[in-house]
């Protein structure tokens, strides 16, 4: 009885390492860390449209100079990843490591972008973006200045 208790725990064991090892595998890039983050703003609310997903994609050509198959890889690798994400600091730590202050405040600035594409502001969009620029630490100021005044 001993054995086989001990031998599920062993598989379970095996079974989180494996997934650990596969999740840890799949590098994330720069482009990928900014389509998650925007998608989550962009899911935030509870639901998109076909405005928010072609805002998404012209921030992503605006910000890296891609082209239309390369955003759409991006984005659809994002969306899974922004599903099954837990946290933000993955992605936040990726910008945090590759990018100036200046270039995270524009990171910013896109994250308001996608979150007035439908035409307004929900709570909860400006709640995860003010989470966002928290993770990729940008003083209060530096966090007002990229607020679109409308």
């Amino acid at each position: 009885m001993l054995t086989k208790i001990s031998s599920f725990f062993q598989s379970l064991a095996n079974d989180l390492t494996e997934s650990s090892a596969q999740q840890n595998s799949a590098e994330v890039t720069i482009e990928v860390a900014c389509a998650v983050l925007l998608c989550e703003v962009m899911r935030a609310d509870g639901h998109f449209n076909q405005q928010e997903q072609a805002k998404l994609a012209l921030l992503l050509i605006e910000q890296f100079n891609l082209n239309e198959d390369e955003v759409k890889q991006i984005i659809d690798q994002a969306l899974i990843q922004s599903e099954q994400a837990t946290d933000f600091y993955r992605y936040t730590s990726k910008i945090n490591e590759n990018f100036t202050v200046e270039q995270r405040i524009t990171v910013v600035k896109h994250l308001w972008n996608m979150a007035y594409a439908d035409g307004e502001l929900a709570s909860i969009e400006e709640h995860v973006i003010r989470k966002i620029a928290d993770l990729l630490h940008l003083r209060h100021g530096e966090y007002i200045q990229t607020k679109p005044r409308k």
